[in-house]
């Protein structure tokens, strides 16, 4: 129940596609004129076009490549911003965007405002994004789910708000991407960053930024290199995707990224999302059962609205919640994250900062309705078994 850091299992095609492409193509793509070069560019490109129908894009061309979505979110600011500009984000934003943002502040004096969030959900209030802007603001940045609370921000009605006032809004979609119906175009976003290995299904090592098409050419590239087109040109293509994509590929895990996608398009979003909120509804029921759970509370949003299938809970009394994450794997085998999850701000939004954090959650789609279940059976036991320990005392 580790989804939010990696997804696992993975698809049986994309271990397949993996092995195939090792065992009888093994070439760079764009990197020769042989049969397996070529064989490995159209793998590649069809990724792109994977990915593009899936998220509504404009043109796979666009999808770029990247090692993560960290990486992803670096291109898209670094790229973006220049010295004395404004940016916003949110206190539940993932340090991928907190650091880049602070590291330009000390680089360039980048100006940014972090737009708080409702303690209790998690949630901010779009009309509190539209407040932080200013004549300088030049990019809107919001994570999509929370990888603390599950929290759904509304980024569809602050992508609108970052729209009329012509600044790009970028998404960190690393927690959404595979599991929730997302469209950049009814959304208006403008730069969609995420993980080929959480939602998506696909290896370590992969990830992608989408670019609307127009906004390249507000962006500056971060690197610069070899693309295998224009070599005769000693200085960057200024042609997508290879603008942005200097050096050989991950072409193993961009292969294994694309079964994975393909996937997901025969699942269809919509289906896979109806399960995992299932699996929400299950969950909220059994954390929610009346004297089974004593000491227990668990973060973001109490219902099934706005939240996807990501749950951090705490109970009275364990100091540290490592010691829940150590108990529930030593004997129940549940697999969990414990502490801060690279959000500072959003653990402290939600008032579990000071105590470590919590212990996480997350869902997929190969985990079922009685391993949730399971799951919080094996809580109840415990939160009754430290309940009566604490009573002892």
């Amino acid at each position: 129940m580790d989804n939010a850091a990696t997804s696992f299992p993975k698809p049986p095609g994309v271990l397949q596609a993996m092995t195939r492409f090792a065992r009888e193509l093994g070439a760079s793509p764009g990197r020769g004129a042989y049969a397996e070069a070529r064989e490995a560019g159209r793998l590649l490109f069809q990724c792109r076009q994977r990915l593009n129908t899936l998220i509504h894009g404009e043109d796979p061309r666009h999808v770029i490549f990247t090692l993560n979505t960290t990486d992803a979110l670096n291109l898209a600011i670094r790229g973006l911003v220049r010295p004395g500009d404004h940016v916003v984000t949110t206190w539940m934003d993932h340090n991928s965007v907190l650091r880049p943002y602070n590291a330009l502040v000390q680089q360039i004096q980048l100006k940014q405002t972090r737009v708080q969030c409702d303690p209790r959900t998690g949630l901010v209030d779009p009309d509190d994004v539209r407040r932080a802007i200013r004549p300088q603001t030049r990019l809107i940045a919001s994570v999509h789910g929370s990888n603390v609370s599950g929290t759904l921000q509304p980024i569809a009605a602050i992508g609108r708000i970052a729209r009329e006032h012509d600044i790009p809004f970028l998404v960190d979609a690393a927690q959404t991407l595979g599991h929730v119906p997302l469209d950049v175009q009814r959304d208006c976003i403008d730069l969609l960053a995420f993980p080929g290995h959480k939602g998506l299904l696909g290896p370590l090592g992969t990830g992608g930024l989408y670019i609307r098409p127009g906004v390249e050419r507000r962006l500056h590239t971060c690197r610069e290199g070899g693309t295998g087109s224009v070599s005769e040109s000693d200085v960057q293509p200024d042609f997508l995707p290879d603008r942005f994509e200097p050096g050989s590929h991950n072409a193993i895990g961009i292969i294994g990224l694309s079964e994975a996608v393909q996937w997901i398009l025969d699942q269809t979003v919509d289906q896979l999302w109806r399960h995992e909120q299932d699996l929400i509804r299950v969950m909220i029921d059994g954390l929610s059962e009346t004297g089974q759970m004593p000491g227990l509370t668990y973060l973001g949003p109490q219902g099934v609205r706005d939240r996807c299938g990501v749950f951090s809970v705490r109970i009275e009394g364990f100091d540290n919640p490592q010691e829940l994450s150590d108990l529930l794997e030593r004997e129940y085998g549940i697999l969990t994250r414990s502490g801060i999850h690279c959000a500072p701000l959003a653990h402290q939004t939600l008032g579990t900062y000071a105590g470590g954090g919590a212990t996480r959650f997350s869902f997929g789609p190969f985990l079922s309705k009685q391993d949730v279940k399971y799951a919080c059976d094996a809580l109840g036991q415990v939160c009754l078994r430290h309940a009566q320990s604490q009573s002892s005392v």
